[in-house]
């Protein structure tokens, strides 16, 4: 199942930093099989330090030339209703909210992580660029390595472009850890959750650093798919080792922290489960809009699907947050999976869990909504 027709003007948004291929029709093809096995990975391969800024263009000058098919947008008619549970949600946020759900179950949005070290943050966009002639429609983002600004800025500017932002954030272990290997040490939670405690003025310190960047991105009218202390239930990274009834404590202190104490209204607070999705961990529905779970192995991960399903209901949006192989569309379509979105990790995750021939026909595919195909949120 392809896209049918061609439409070049769809691509327009992208010109300000993309250098858009040359336009032509493409015969179908049927979904190459993907060609790369790995055991599930429990947590995110090793993290690098932070590149330096870098000017380099979104795509390179010279991209493989490939043939994308038509753009077949489904038509969706966007609204400011509220369906987040925060009651003050700007409205940039409620509009995406309900373009999430009112594509939920008819298509699978694409997304992508970033890297930050292979010379400039756009190396997997690039790369899918050069491979698919399609952007992916979110960006993952991460505020790790304390990349604040630059994450903040690559938000703004992934959202002018007319994209959907994730951002998750590698937190270092309170007070003061910094970066991937710190986020994976232990602290006493309970002492953390003691109001007026060290380690807790440490860790709401840390916490209120990060309110300052997503306040940026509330006055940029930038909505965010806000994914804190994803993998909780794996128990490999600090925020997970005290056990499911802390870890719920510490998920509505950042709600209420956020929410009420910030004012930040444009998270949409995404609660993102390890391949594991154990029972015992849901902070509660009055604190999450939107579940999922992660997986780095091949197929449909329906199972998983389903756990969570089975948690948090039918209503609420699904998401595959993290991924390795993409999953098959068609199958997808036939198991019922009914993900909102993948957002493959980075690197080689995107590089050799993926064939390029099985990335070009995932993001040419109609199940599939890459950021050309999304409706203009501002």
């Amino acid at each position: 199942m392809q896209k049918m027709t061609l439409s070049c003007t769809c691509l327009a948004v992208c010109v300000l930093l993309v250098s858009i291929v040359g336009c032509s029709t493409k015969e179908k093809d049927t979904l190459p099989s993907n060609s790369s096995t790995n055991p599930e990975s429990p947590s995110p391969a090793s993290e690098t330090p932070i590149a330096t800024t870098s000017t380099d263009p979104l795509v390179s000058d010279d991209p493989v030339q490939v043939q994308p098919v038509s753009i077949v947008s489904p038509q969706i008619t966007l609204s400011d209703t509220n369906h987040l549970k925060n009651p003050n949600a700007t409205k940039e946020a409620k509009i995406l909210y309900n373009y999430i759900r009112d594509i939920y179950g008819d298509y699978i949005i694409s997304g992508q992580q970033e890297s930050t070290w292979k010379g400039t943050p756009d190396f997997e966009i690039n790369y899918i660029k050069d491979n698919t002639g399609r952007l992916p429609a979110i960006r993952g983002l991460d505020y790790i390595n304390e990349d604040f600004s630059g994450v903040t800025q690559r938000a703004i500017a992934w959202w002018e472009l007319g994209g959907i932002v994730s951002i998750c954030w590698h937190w270092g272990t309170p007070p003061d850890g910094v970066g991937y290997e710190s986020s994976k040490g232990k602290i006493d939670l309970e002492e953390a959750l003691t109001e007026g405690s060290d380690l807790y003025n440490g860790m709401i310190a840390q916490m209120d650093r990060v309110a300052e960047e997503l306040k940026v991105l509330q006055e940029a009218g930038v909505p965010v798919l806000w994914r804190p202390f994803h993998e909780f239930d794996g128990a490999w990274f600090w925020w997970g080792k005290g056990g499911g009834e802390n870890f719920k404590k510490l998920w509505r202190l950042m709600y209420d922290r956020y929410t009420n104490v910030h004012g930040l209204n444009n998270l949409i607070w995404v609660l993102g489960y390890s391949g594991e999705v154990k029972d015992g961990w849901y902070p509660g529905d009055e604190y999450v809009d939107i579940a999922g779970a992660d997986n780095y192995s091949e197929g449909t991960q329906l199972s998983k699907y389903d756990k969570v399903a089975a948690i948090v209901g039918t209503e609420m949006p699904i998401a595959y947050h993290e991924n390795g192989p993409i999953p098959n569309p068609d199958d997808m379509i036939k198991d019922g999976a009914k993900w909102s979105w993948f957002l493959t990790w980075h690197t080689m995750h995107i590089m050799e869990q993926n064939t390029a021939e099985y990335l070009n026909t995932v993001f040419n595919h109609d199940y599939v909504l890459t950021l050309d195909e999304l409706p203009k949120f501002k």
